[in-house]
Parts: C-alpha cells; structure tokens; sequence
C-alpha cells in the first residue's frame, strides 16, 4: 500500500480503535459551484444550502450494496441501484478494491442536491458516501487519499475524472482541482455568493457536448490572463482583480443558450454590484460573487426575478465562498 494510503490524518490515527468497532456512519456533502467561470474543470468552492446525506454500514458480504435511495428532488427517483453504474457505489468500490479490504458496505442515499441542476449533486453522493465509509474503515484514510477514489465515482455521471466538484466538498472552501491533487486556496471572509437554481434540468453530458468544438488559441491566452488574474486576486484579497479576472471567455458563451434566462440573470447580478457572475458548474444554476454578506442578499431577489421573467421558479442561496466541507454527521 502506497504511503498516500498508510497515512491518515492525526486526529484519524487518534481515532482508529474507535472506529474498528463502528459498523455504520452517516455523512453530508454540500452542494458546489464546479468552474467558478474561469477555472473549467479545474476550479470550485462549495456552498452552504442543499446537500446529500449517505448512511454505510459495514457488511461481511465482500461487496457494495445500494439499498435505498430516497429525496423528493428532480432525479433522486432514476437513479441506480446497481452499485457500478451509481456514482456513490463506484466511489465505494474502487475504494474496497484499491485498500484490498475483506469486508463490503451497503448504502442507502438521502438526495437533497437535484441532478442536472449545476449544483454538483452526483459529485455529492459519492463523496458523502466516501466520507461515511471512511468512519467505519479500522484506519481512516486522510481527506487527500479519498481524491481519486471520488474522481472515480464522478466519472460515471459525467464521463471524465474532474475534481472541481468532489474536491471542495472534500476540503471546503475554494479547492484547484487536477488529475491528482486538492489544492485549498486562500478565500477573503467578506466574500460572499449567490447561487440561484432554476427549475430546469441540464445534463452534464449535453452541456459538455457543445464543447467539443476546437477554441482559437488567441481566446486561450486571453482566458489564461483572467484565470491568473482570478488567482491572484483570491490570494491578496483584491476585489478589483476578482472582477477583472472573473469573466469566461470559452465555456459560458457556448452554454449560455443552453438555459433560458441566464443573460437576464447574469446583468441582474452585475446591475446589484456583482464582482462577476457566470454558470455554476453543467448549469442551468448560475452564481455571482460579491464583496459583501448584504451585497449578495440584496441582489438574490433580483436575479430570481429575472428567472421568473423567463418564465421559471428558482430558489437562491446566499452563502460565503468558503463553503462548508463534507462532514460525519451520525
């Protein structure tokens, strides 16, 4: 076994006795903003709001079990049972298969996040399954070693192993996601989102197809300086370059037309001060950054409106960028 998986974090080795004798544990992970704009497959920051909740018990079946999943939300009712075609059951099976592990799991999933909804709700059930598996593993494995095995359950629903979801609702907060690491960024604590989610349902899938298409390479460099300029603007704190940095010249105007409204929702964000705003994640949910708690409230009802012009309810969620990590909660 690599070094990556011998090593848990302190505070996991203090707790190992413990936890060889639970046999079952319940975890959340929060919804997310995968991209933030500029950072396609490569950036994200989780949100307070909706989220996922799965319970794993430990079982002597050499095996993963799905036995229920359950939530009132677009989706929650088609998804698999089958363990390798469900992103949390993957998660779980590569994770028994990667530490060799005797015993299987069986879960049951309470959906809270709506598939299709750019809120990373595939990407939350299997790192809440992870996360309440890992609370009955003998020795818990560290936040780092879970990475590919979340990277492995994502990759059912959207077909490509990219972090920008699973990788903040592992850490918190804004995470650089790539192939093989998490990398936690520094977040300002007056920086606060508004993330609005209409009822309409976007596939990963379609929305990644309108990609496909070759960019020019002049349109490259131009989203590079933004996404530097991005990064750095987080690292000093510097509202001035977030609102330089924050505007996507490759994604967003290809999936645009893929959600009726998003124009509408996005001048709302700016008209209330908004230091940019942009799809979140698939879509069609979009979010705006603002250098204020109150600056975001204030512009919430002005980007639902917009929706509702366009003839869709929404529901918006005002929360700090530095969102909350995926958590044991039972």
């Amino acid at each position: 076994m690599s070094a990556a998986f011998s090593s848990a974090s302190s505070s996991a080795s203090s707790a190992s006795d413990a936890a060889a004798q639970r046999r079952q544990a319940s975890a959340f992970a929060p919804a997310s903003v995968g991209n933030i704009g500029v950072g396609f497959d490569l950036l994200g920051h989780s949100i307070e709001g909706p989220r996922d909740v799965a319970t794993v018990r430990r079982i002597e079946a050499p095996e993963v079990r799905i036995r229920a999943i359950r939530g009132d939300v677009p989706g929650a009712d088609s998804l698999p049972l089958e363990a390798a075609r469900n992103t949390a059951g993957q998660a779980l099976i590569a994770l028994r298969e990667k530490l060799g592990l005797g015993h299987g799991f069986e879960l049951e999933l309470d959906k809270g996040i709506p598939l299709g909804s750019g809120l990373g709700g595939s990407a939350a059930s299997c790192v809440a399954a992870l996360v309440a598996a890992n609370a009955v593993l003998a020795q818990p494995l560290s936040r780092d070693a879970l990475y590919e095995f979340a990277l492995d359950g994502e990759s059912v629903s959207s077909g490509s192993r990219h972090g920008d979801n699973v990788a903040p609702m592992l850490l918190g907060g804004v995470v650089m996601a790539t192939s093989t690491r998490m990398i936690p960024l520094s977040v300002p604590d007056w920086l606060y989102a508004v993330v609005v989610h209409p009822d309409q349902v976007l596939e990963t899938r379609r929305a990644r197809a309108v990609l496909a298409d070759p960019y020019a390479l002049a349109l490259v460099v131009k989203q590079s300086a933004h996404l530097a300029l991005f990064l750095t603007g987080l690292q000093r704190g510097d509202a001035g370059l977030l609102r330089e940095g924050l505007v996507d010249l490759l994604v967003e105007p290809r999936r645009a037309p893929l959600i009726p409204g998003f124009a509408a929702v996005k001048a709302a964000a700016l008209d209330h001060g908004a230091l940019g705003a942009s799809i979140s994640g698939a879509g069609p949910s979009c979010f705006a950054w603002f250098a204020s708690r109150a600056e975001a409230a204030a512009a919430a009802p002005a980007m639902q409106q917009a929706f509702a012009d366009a003839g869709f309810d929404s529901r918006a969620y005002v929360t700090p960028v530095a969102g909350p990590r995926a958590e044991v909660i039972g």
